[in-house]
């Protein structure tokens, strides 16, 4: 992310473009469509991922250790489904907040470079 850039707020259409396009590439099980929403040098931390990656700190680094996480959580969740149920946005932030296939609810906070992509990205889960 480029830091020297002044931070700007998203749009309502933005951020809902986004949402939109990201749930779409989720349900499509498209690994490399769901990975286009994600810079080289992302964050993510997750309690799923701590559980799936054997990983107790719950978070990775990098496009190559997200698309080997993506790829474990497709093959452990093959019926995975998201059911967006609102998006809220920030100062280069978006939050997703959807229901998954299991029924529960889960929140995605996402922080956005210049380019739209997420370069950190928080999970929260209520169950």
């Amino acid at each position: 992310m480029d830091t020297n850039s002044d931070p700007l707020p998203l749009s309502t259409e933005t951020a809902h473009l986004f949402a939109r396009e990201w749930v779409e590439a989720w349900n499509s099980h498209d690994l490399e469509r769901i990975l286009s929403h994600y810079s080289d040098d992302v964050v993510v931390t997750s309690p799923v991922l701590a559980s799936l990656m054997s990983l107790p700190s719950g978070t990775i680094e990098g496009k190559a250790a997200l698309r080997q996480y993506f790829s474990r959580g497709l093959q452990a969740f093959p019926n995975v489904q998201f059911d967006l149920r609102d998006v809220l946005w920030g100062i280069n932030t978006v939050v997703l907040y959807y229901r998954n296939q299991r029924g529960s609810m889960t929140a995605e906070v996402m922080q956005l470079d210049d380019q739209g992509q997420v370069v950190r990205m928080w999970a929260n889960y209520n169950g």
